[in-house]
């Protein structure tokens, strides 16, 4: 990243800096979210209940302190969606296209470059056209393209309790601003897929190795590919069946949001909202005990309900 966005996050985050590294030899990644004692009044953490995904989008963006804060003006910014599953909409396994492109739009509005890609599990062709995103990012003025197998670069993963090395994708890691789109669903291994769970889809290599000691594999690799906004799609959740479903009775409409900077905080209120303790989620509890975050609602926390 350039020296301008860190001088603005340095500001942006005061006196205690959580640093992480974006890649082997890049430029140290600044969270936000790491706030200093005398700022615990800021909004960190936000619930929105109601509105349309770009009502609920534009409040949380608001109540967050707005995008001015990311100077994004000119930047790279990619915006990581759940395209996963060659599936409509009704069906709850994908990120509402909706929300994809209100959160492009909000990006374009600040003159921003920004591109959406998902490494995705079915056929990348079906998945992108049948989730409605592909259309609905292009039409919002983003930059949609399918992930290239060459596009991977290996990265070192210091600290990690199993791995030492994975393949993430390059176009993510040499953004200058990364923000995580996940959805809330079920998912048969996870318990909850969130966003920490989204992230597998910026990794390359043997996914389904990462099966295998799941907690900690997950937290080895996303410890160095954080995002630094999260924007937790709950709008249709999945109950049951996930991470794929099929069946829209598996989906209940809640219609909510949750945005942050703490990427532990936004999955761990999702699992409150989906009715699950934070703490029964392994990588969960694993990503708090290595310090990514933390699942007590912090004191920036704020619900706000539209309409």
């Amino acid at each position: 990243m350039n020296d301008s966005y860190n001088n603005m996050c340095g500001s942006f985050i005061s006196r205690r800096q959580f640093l992480t590294t974006a890649a082997a030899g890049s430029a140290a990644m600044l969270l936000p979210w790491k706030l200093g004692a005398d700022e615990t009044a800021k909004t960190t953490l936000v619930l929105i209940r109601g509105g349309s995904p770009e009502e609920s989008l534009n409040a949380a963006l608001n109540a967050l302190g707005g995008l001015s804060q990311f100077a994004p003006a000119g930047k790279k910014v990619v915006i990581k969606p759940n395209i996963g599953w060659d599936r409509m909409p009704s069906q709850g396994a994908n990120t509402d296209p909706e929300l994809v492109a209100a959160t492009v739009r909000a990006f374009k509005r600040t003159d921003a470059k920004v591109a959406v890609f998902d490494n995705t599990c079915n056929t990348a062709h079906r998945c992108y056209r049948r989730s409605g995103i592909e259309e609905a990012a292009k039409e919002a003025g983003a930059d949609v393209s399918f992930m290239h197998e060459k596009r991977y670069d290996a990265i070192d993963l210091p600290g990690g309790a199993i791995l030492n090395k994975w393949l993430i994708y390059r176009d993510y890691l040499k953004a200058d601003l990364r923000v995580n789109l996940p959805i809330l669903k079920h998912h048969s291994l996870a318990g909850i897929s969130m966003g920490l769970k989204n992230l597998m889809g910026v990794m390359g290599g043997s996914r389904a190795s990462i099966h295998k000691d799941f907690n900690q594999k997950l937290i080895d690799v996303t410890t160095h590919i954080l995002p630094e906004l999260t924007i937790l799609d709950a709008r249709r959740v999945l109950r049951r069946n996930g991470p794929q479903g099929g069946n829209p009775e598996d989906v209940e409409k809640m219609n909510c949001l949750i945005a942050g900077f703490d990427p532990v905080a936004v999955d761990a209120e999702g699992a409150r909202l989906f009715g699950s303790d934070p703490l029964s989620l392994g990588y969960l509890a694993e990503a708090e005990r290595r310090g990514l975050g933390t699942i007590e609602r912090p004191a920036g926390f704020r619900e706000i309900k539209l309409g």
